[in-house]
């Protein structure tokens, strides 16, 4: 058999049906959900709770487990001042945090919209959004594909695709939030990521400009660390990876006999403690509710801010281009 579960998981606010995609492989099982393509579940061989964080009530994905899993965009991240030039004209975007900055691709991002499943096998479903000309103060009708599958060994492969039919920006990531044991707020997690640089931020979490050393920093990862220490400041950041044809390893968290591998192709990796995690009394995959680090988000990408930092790697995307990202998540217990 080569047909996969799927089911209803809930009801969109505009009353259309939210579905569940289920694949298996590998020993693991993945759950991908329409609302915002989102990995809602990914269990592995070896360990016993999802390795995700996640819920089984469709509404914890509006309220305070909102853009976890899904994918962001059509810019991910943030903004500044929810402006940007574009072929010589200023665009004024949705000022969706806070009044000052754009977040995800504004108030109708892809992560807060419902998917279309356009397949679905045994260990691969593939997703499909269209964003209108104009929406949200972006140009161009953009058309995004998402690819998850799940390969023989059980990692979870995502692949990313889009186009435009005007010159736009776009800048997609996946947003899943990673932890061996969401009880212990990432505590006896270790990681350890290919990156020389990062990008310092302002208090509104904006890019200041050119990357900064991680040496003798909060942020050097370059050797495995715990990730969290006594007086360590918030990590919220892009690391600039180091540049590569192709997909590569870029990053590695560690708990106990568990492991977990990101590859991708990005130029880019968000990595966010989970400062802000709160579900009180929403279910959780756990049954303990989340509290502040209960996971890590992990988000390969463009780097954030491009459009107003011309140094950064271009997000524009013009008509007749395909914008590709390919990354691949591998949970596994250690030998």
């Amino acid at each position: 058999m080569n047909r996969p579960s799927i089911e209803i998981f809930g009801t969109d606010p505009s009353g259309e049906p939210v579905h569940i995609v289920r694949l298996q492989n590998g020993g693991s099982q993945a759950a991908i959900m329409s609302w915002g393509a989102s990995l809602q579940d990914y269990t592995v061989r070896d360990w016993e709770v999802s390795v995700v964080l996640g819920s089984q009530d469709f509404k914890t994905y509006l309220g305070p487990l909102v853009h976890c899993g899904a994918i962001v965009g059509r810019v991910a991240n943030r903004i500044a001042h929810g402006r940007a030039s574009l072929n010589g004209q200023m665009l004024e975007l949705d000022r969706n945090e806070k009044g000052k900055t754009c977040l995800h691709g504004g108030g109708g991002g892809t992560s807060l919209r419902n998917w279309t499943i356009v397949e679905a096998h045994k260990t691969q479903t593939v997703l499909a959004i269209s964003l209108a000309d104009g929406e949200d103060g972006f140009p161009g009708k953009l058309e995004i594909l998402a690819t998850y599958s799940l390969d023989d060994v059980g990692a979870l492969c995502l692949n990313l695709r889009a186009t435009s039919d005007a010159l736009t920006f776009c800048n997609l990531a996946h947003h899943g939030y990673w932890s061996f044991a969401p009880e212990d707020g990432l505590q006896g997690h270790h990681l350890s990521l290919s990156a020389d640089s990062y990008l310092p931020v302002d208090d509104d979490l904006i890019p200041l400009g050119a990357p900064a050393d991680v040496e003798g920093t909060r942020f050097d990862f370059r050797t495995r660390r715990a990730l969290k220490r006594h007086g360590d400041a918030l990590l919220d950041h892009n690391f600039c990876l180091r540049e590569a044809e192709g997909m590569r390893r870029v990053g590695r968290m560690d708990y106990g006999p568990m492991r977990l591998d990101v590859e991708t192709d990005a130029l880019g990796l968000q990595v966010y403690e989970g400062a802000h995690l709160n579900t009180a009394q929403a279910a959780t995959h756990s049954g303990v509710a989340y509290g502040s680090n209960a996971g890590l988000a992990i988000e390969p990408q463009a780097w954030p801010d491009a459009p107003n930092h011309p140094g950064y790697p271009d997000t524009r995307l013009k008509p007749g281009e395909t914008y590709r990202q390919v990354s691949r998540f591998h949970a596994y217990a250690r030998s």
